[in-house]
């Protein structure tokens, strides 16, 4: 018997083909389906991402085959089954009946493969391939679209968005990622039902705005955002950007939205979840605080921004370190207009926070879609490796014990006299633990006195 994937850019491929071999040698029908065909068919590498399967067989009728299969969406007829360490999960072909609530049908038949490309959202993702010879089966004309890079919707657009409406942000998200554009038709409904997005809950709305925002197509993904209407509907805040106008000696590049969108372009790599936030939120406080004195200021836009940020967080149920290590990336980003006038012991502990490489992506970022001065940059890696680890972080030479042992109570002053220690260590001041505590007794004793 042949195997198609052998050749296939998975680390699942040898998983997936002993589950599909097994599901024919049953008498069942089996394909790889959805975003797994697209890639292929675009080259792009999927090596750790899974590799769907769908097939004839109704879920019973699979658990039959693998016993220690279990249904997680019963509902639409998806079985996972445990396989050598990972979780494949195998969709029966279905055809979905009417969908009442703008995201989910109200129930499902099964069916064959020609009815289940019929039901899905986009032509690119609606291409079957036989895992064992690899012969295309496209039912939607997906190839050509693939081939004419178009992202249009399977049959009506205006019957798929409103059976399911989360599709009207993944058609600008696929769109960003596959840096296709969006078929006339698809993109008019698109625009038209925008405002319909805010339906959907805020936590699918968060995936897909990340998916857009960590992909290497993240700017003309924000122009899509924008121009679709979406941005207004989902990320108001941002869409405030545009128009607001900033120093031009600083602010060459143009208004707040268009430095932003710069940030992204100069990035043009995928980003980790908290810096592609922090690069779209960094100046979201500067439309409220935005005033003309002497020139254009944006007093208090740190603050301001860091209060926005954390609401948006919540409103879009991020996860609670995903936020704290937004509103650290929005809170910090100015510091280093000052890294050169630092003392050491500041300077140190600036450097060795945990997240300070995202803190100096996004200050280069900053910089190249701005003024284009890197001299704070590059003095920050200098010092990163003049200093090592070690310095930045040396063992702690005195504890809350030993100001006990001396004779002080515990109260806000330890932290005074532990952080005051530590600058002087952090500074060559102090070198070690005898010299450590004779500076502590001789502040005990100014302290008594």
């Amino acid at each position: 018997m042949e195997n198609f994937l052998e050749q296939f850019p998975s680390v699942y491929a040898a998983q997936a083909f002993q589950i599909a071999q097994k599901l024919r040698h049953a008498g069942y029908r089996v394909l790889i389906c959805g975003g797994t065909v697209r890639d292929y068919l675009l080259g792009r590498p999927r090596w750790t991402a899974d590799i769907d399967l769908a097939t004839n067989a109704r879920p019973e009728q699979v658990r039959q085959l693998f016993p220690e299969a279990v249904e997680v969406g019963a509902q639409f007829g998806v079985t996972m089954i445990p396989w050598e360490g990972k979780n494949m999960e195998v969709a029966t072909f279905r055809q979905d009946a009417e969908y009442r609530d703008g995201r989910h049908p109200t129930s499902i038949r099964f069916a064959n493969e020609v009815e289940d490309a019929l039901r899905r959202d986009f032509t690119v993702n609606a291409m079957f391939l036989d895992p064992f010879n690899g012969q295309l089966l496209d039912y939607v004309e997906g190839r050509g679209d693939l081939q004419r890079r178009i992202l249009r919707t399977v049959g009506d657009p205006d019957t798929r968005f409103s059976e399911d409406r989360l599709r009207i942000v993944r058609a600008v998200r696929f769109a960003a990622q596959l840096d296709f554009e969006v078929e006339a038709a698809t993109w008019r409904v698109v625009r038209e039902r925008a405002r319909e997005a805010a339906t959907v809950s805020n936590e699918r709305i968060r995936v897909e705005l990340e998916k857009i925002l960590t992909s290497a197509n993240a700017a003309p993904g924000l122009d899509l955002l924008r121009d679709s209407g979406l941005l207004k509907v989902l990320l108001p805040e941002v869409l405030a950007m545009i128009g607001v106008q900033q120093p031009p000696e600083f602010h060459p590049e143009g208004d707040v939205y268009q430095h932003t969108r710069l940030m992204f372009e100069k990035a043009a790599r995928t980003l980790n979840a908290s810096l592609a936030w922090g690069i779209l939120l960094h100046d979201v406080g500067k439309p409220p605080t935005f005033q003309i004195k002497d020139r254009i200021r944006f007093d208090s836009h740190v603050e301001v921004g860091c209060a926005m940020t954390r609401e948006i967080g919540k409103r879009l149920r991020m996860e609670n370190q995903l936020i704290e290590d937004t509103v650290d990336l929005v809170e910090h980003h100015l510091r280093f207009m000052h890294v050169q006038e630092m003392r050491e012991s500041k300077l140190k502990r600036f450097l060795r926070k945990p997240n300070f490489a995202e803190h100096l992506e996004l200050h280069r970022l900053d910089c190249l879609a701005s003024h284009g001065m890197l001299d704070n940059y590059q003095f920050c890696k200098k010092k990163l490796e003049e200093f090592g680890a070690e310095k930045m972080s040396p063992p702690r030479l005195v504890t809350g014990h030993d100001l006990i042992a001396l004779g002080l109570r515990a109260g806000p002053l330890f932290r005074e006299i532990l952080t005051d220690v530590e600058d002087k260590q952090l500074e060559g001041k102090i070198a070690n633990r005898e010299e450590a505590l004779e500076y502590v007794k001789q502040r005990c004793e100014s302290l008594r006195n």
